[in-house]
Parts: C-alpha cells; sequence; structure tokens
C-alpha cells in the first residue's frame, strides 16, 4: 500500500468516525427545549458542509496522481483541521 492509499484510508477512517458523532448530536438535538433545537440544527448543518467539504478533499486526492497528491495534502489538512475543530466546539456545545 502506497503512502497516498494509507493516508487516505485513514482520512476515510476519520470521516465515518465524525459521521457518527454528527448523528450522535442530532440524537440529542431531538432531545433539547425547541429554543435551542434550532441552533443545534443550524450548528449541525455546519457540520455537515464541513464534511461534504472533507469528502470532496479525499475525492481529488483520489483521483490525484502519485506525484501531485503531496501537494494536495496541504489543502486536505485545512480541512480536517477545521472540520475537527468544528466537531469539538459542536460536541462541548451540546453537553
Amino acid at each position: 500500500m502506497s503512502n497516498r492509499d494509507e493516508y487516505i484510508r485513514k482520512m476515510q477512517v476519520k470521516l465515518d468516525e465524525w459521521n457518527r458523532e454528527i448523528d450522535l448530536l442530532t440524537v440529542k438535538a431531538g432531545g433539547v427545549a425547541t429554543d435551542v433545537k434550532k441552533e443545534y440544527l443550524q450548528q449541525i448543518e455546519a457540520l455537515k458542509v464541513k464534511q461534504a467539504a472533507a469528502r470532496q478533499k479525499i475525492e481529488e486526492l483520489q483521483q490525484a496522481g502519485e506525484s501531485a497528491w503531496e501537494d494536495l495534502k496541504s489543502g486536505i489538512e485545512l480541512a480536517w483541521t477545521a472540520m475537527g475543530e468544528a466537531i469539538n466546539s459542536a460536541r462541548s456545545r451540546f453537553k
């Protein structure tokens, strides 16, 4: 397995983890008061947008040639950092 393939696999595993986290947050949002629920659902929607962007970056990486993937890696790292921070922020707000 090449470094690129291993990197993609790790990113897909993390994306799957975030999918589960978003699902849990959605369930929690269903059990909160109506006035807070709107805010939670907006935050979940923002997470889904970031998640879609991260998924797009993985697709770009998969389509990139072996020599070009290193150039794409920095953009992916930025998307991943933003997604991780958004998940952590949502998790702390939903407690």
